[in-house]
């Protein structure tokens, strides 16, 4: 299994600008996937920080590498939850770890690198977001938010390198200061952007596995007190209690097959606790001046009734459509309690049909993982623009030119939102006036704004949760296909070449290999005195108009291309695997792979081809090609004729063949990807001229 390796902040700003410049996208989403801005007012506020939307990558795969959050925030993500963090970062995670073949599981539940790592790659993924600003990108709608998410017990989260990690994002100053020097040569006029160094200073607490409700409440307490963080609580579905969730999934919406651990109903809190410790905590907040808030949901704990995950995998963790039921269960009764004295964020099933409904129930943010794991006419990323699209739809279907009056017009419940208030008798006719009129409901209700749009939320929250326990698309019945298969398997070369596999990965590690069609030939030199023949054993063919590639360092091995990919065999684990470096490439002996080094001026190609070493050194029209038992320079146009040196016999060329054609595509002049950015960063530390077609901004 090959390990996710963060990419150099150097080949990532390379690689961002070469591709806006050449390609009209950005990390394999084309411009036109963007989110670019609307004349409607979309922000919104989180703890008193503007976000110019409210939406946003859940803590999840979306969040944990830096080139991830800079997709997300193109999408038009304003509110960043970073993945997960805790003190056990050496975790191994189960590969695969996505099941995104109906609703949503999933078996990786915290982050993949180290707490260090994690800290750089949320001050590298701010520090392109601003770089991107400062280039002229979403010049109205650049208000971001990054939110911290740290899990799950008050030891680990006291310890010293988990304070240092939030410490880190508080004041980023140091490490901003050191990734501003790699910044390379042709994006110099960068380097004086004013990055942000107080990253974050919110931070959502998740309370999974168990966490009795004495250690959320001293979590927060800590978080609040010590480290002068904004919180936000992240409670469990299982605060619905085991009768109602069972009802819910196996009565209401048909998925029989899910079932929860008693154990996680008897080590979660209650709902009892629950309201109890929310309570005290937003009094201890307001005392420290600091916000308070609480979010609907994690996961659900299921058994893993699937054959998808790894054998050792006895439960799992459910996401998506029946998650959104659950979590708005959960809205509502909290805010039967509480009314709208707490914000409320949210998480779970949030899809292009139902965001603009989240919105005009007042939660914020909205993260969104599952559907941005999909696949359909809108892939991945591109599902973000999407909601903030239909959101304005919406909007300007009732004539609300910000959120907060969309609230109060969304569901028609403006009227009895307003009668609530009780206001006197002159303000509530100059409310119905603006209703009638379309005039701007802020000046109308003057300082009771604030309640009536309170108000509404509250009553829209009742509303949308009846017809959603009523609409059939969160039911079992309709979320029973997975993707079509078409019977056939992969191979290195050739696939339907659909490139579903690009977008649906959250890291993009999948790109495209621009190889042209053509016969390669599978052939061997053999000594033939003190010369040399060349023998044919055959060839491959190459009838698609390309190919496909995998970057191994931006590849944990989820399994969601294989999900969506039509063909059986997995791209990630059959087509041409590219690590970032050469001690990576080493380090992963039971994959076939490619690694460049680059030599000054010319390139050496490291491969692993049916687990045999070679490697191949290009030096002007000659090559130097070795492997066991051979050490051979040659011409590849005519290797019988040129090659030079020893073998122990006959040289198999296929290898040779291969790496050479991959090379060149990977490494093209119009190639942009993560290993021809690490070439032309190389290139431009070097002072040497990598292109003459400019690229920069």
């Amino acid at each position: 299994m090959v390990e996710l390796t963060p990419v150099p902040f150097g080949v990532l700003a390379t690689r961002l600008f070469r591709e806006l410049a050449q390609k009209d996208a950005a990390f394999d989403l084309p411009i036109a996937r963007f989110f670019q801005g609307t004349t409607t007012d979309l922000s919104t506020t989180v703890h008193d920080q503007c976000a110019s939307t409210p939406f946003g990558p859940a803590a999840g795969p979306h969040t944990q590498l830096a080139q991830n959050i800079v997709l997300s925030w193109l999408a038009g993500g304003r509110v960043i939850e970073l993945k997960t963090v805790q003190i056990k970062d050496d975790l191994v995670i189960p590969r695969p770890c996505i099941d995104m073949q109906t609703v949503g599981f999933n078996v990786e539940w915290s982050q993949e690198l180290t707490l260090e790592q994690s800290l750089e790659e949320y001050v590298k993924a701010s520090m392109l977001i601003d770089m991107l600003k400062a280039a002229g990108w979403a010049p109205a709608y650049g208000d971001t938010v990054f939110d911290m998410s740290v899990g799950y017990d008050l030891a680990g989260i006291r310890s010293a390198r988990m304070r240092a990690f939030m410490a880190g994002l508080i004041d980023a100053t140091a490490i901003v200061a050191r990734l501003r020097d790699q910044i390379p040569s042709p994006l110099a006029h960068l380097r004086d952007t004013p990055f942000a160094t107080r990253i974050s200073d919110t931070v959502t607490l998740s309370t999974f596995h168990g966490c009795p409700p004495q250690e959320i409440e001293a979590i927060a307490a800590f978080l609040l007190q010590e480290m002068g963080l904004h919180v936000v609580v992240k409670l469990n579905p299982t605060l619905l209690g085991r009768a109602q969730v069972t009802e819910i999934l196996h009565e209401r919406l048909g998925y029989r097959d899910l079932n929860v651990p008693a154990t996680a109903f008897d080590k979660d809190a209650t709902w009892e606790q629950v309201t109890g410790f929310v309570g005290q905590l937003g009094v201890l907040a307001q005392s420290f001046g600091r916000g308070f808030g609480v979010k609907f949901s994690n996961t659900l704990l299921v058994h893993n009734h699937k054959n998808f995950f790894p054998a050792s995998e006895k439960e799992m963790y459910l996401s998506g459509r029946p998650l959104h039921v659950l979590a708005m269960l959960l809205v509502r009764r909290f805010r039967q309690i509480f009314g709208d004295r707490f914000p409320v964020s949210f998480s779970g099933g949030i899809d292009a049909g139902n965001f603009a409904d989240a919105v005009a129930l007042g939660l914020k943010p909205i993260s969104v993982c599952s559907d941005l794991l999909q696949s359909g006419a809108y892939s991945g990323y591109a599902r973000g623009a999407r909601y903030l699209v239909n959101l304005v739809k919406r909007m300007n279907a009732v004539g609300a030119s910000d959120i907060d009056q969309f609230v109060i017009k969304a569901y028609g419940h403006a009227q009895a939102a307003l009668d609530s208030l009780a206001l006197p008798a002159e303000r509530a006719r100059a409310c119905r006036a603006a209703l009638t009129q379309g005039e701007d409901l802020h000046a109308a209700a003057g300082d009771a704004f604030a309640t009536w749009v309170s108000a509404a939320r509250l009553l829209n929250s009742e509303s949308y949760v009846e017809r959603m326990l009523a609409d059939p698309r969160y039911t079992a019945a309709q979320n029973a296909t997975p993707p079509k298969k078409m019977g056939t398997r992969l191979t290195l070369f050739n696939c339907l070449t659909c490139d579903k596999c690009i977008p649906v990965c959250p890291n993009d590690a999948n790109f495209v290999l621009a190889i042209p069609k053509g016969q390669l030939a599978m052939e061997r030199l053999v000594p033939n005195g003190a010369r040399w023949r060349s023998e044919t054993a055959g060839v491959i063919s190459l009838d698609k108009p390309w190919q496909i590639g995998v970057f191994a360092d931006a590849c944990n091995e989820c399994g969601n291309c294989d999900v969506f990919c039509p063909e059986d065999g997995a791209p990630y684990l059959s087509k041409p695997l590219f690590f970032g470096s050469v001690g990576a490439w080493a380090d992963s002996p039971e994959r076939d792979g490619f690694a460049i080094e680059m030599l000054g001026k010319s390139l050496l190609m490291h491969g692993r081809v049916n687990g045999r070493i070679v490697s191949v050194e290009k030096n002007d029209a000659r090559l130097r090609y070795r492997g066991e038992g051979f050490d051979l320079h040659l011409d590849p146009a005519d290797p019988a004729g040129t090659a030079e040196g020893l073998s122990d016999g006959p040289v198999d060329l296929t290898p040779l063949r291969i790496m050479e054609l991959i090379r060149i595509a990977v490494t093209a002049p119009d190639a942009v990807n993560f290993i021809s950015a690490a070439v032309a960063e190389h290139a431009a530390n070097q002072g040497e001229l990598v292109e003459t077609k400019p690229w920069h901004t």
